[in-house]
């Protein structure tokens, strides 16, 4: 029974960490073909902003899954190691939510003021 409970643990990690992955990667991907084809028909840089907007909301949520994998993973039978490492990485990947929300803000922000010019 601990061995079935154990495989369907790390089956929920790993599929909450694949979907982290998924996401990530169908951002970046949608942004590239984004940048490309916007890149030849305008030359201009403010055609990429919102490009760049969306491939942040992407990384954002894919950061979000990560996240919550490294959460599971931690919560079954955390050891000191385990609690401190789920810290750091805890910290790095909310600083790095925190200053892409900033960023995004503040580009939403220069867009809108654009658009009501």
């Amino acid at each position: 029974m601990g061995d079935i409970l154990r495989d369907g643990y790390q089956f929920l990690v790993a599929t909450v960490e694949i979907a982290g992955a998924v996401i990530i990667f169908v951002g970046a991907a949608w942004a590239a073909a984004r940048f490309v084809v916007e890149g030849l028909r305008h030359r201009t840089a403010e055609v990429f902003t919102p490009i760049r907007l969306s491939l942040g909301r992407f990384l954002t949520l894919g950061l979000e899954f990560l996240l919550a994998a490294d959460i599971l993973r931690t919560a079954a039978s955390p050891t000191f190691t385990q609690l401190g490492q789920l810290a750091a990485v805890a910290a790095i990947r909310t600083a790095l939510n925190y200053f892409l929300g900033r960023e995004i803000r503040q580009e939403q922000r220069q867009v809108q003021g654009r658009d009501e010019r």
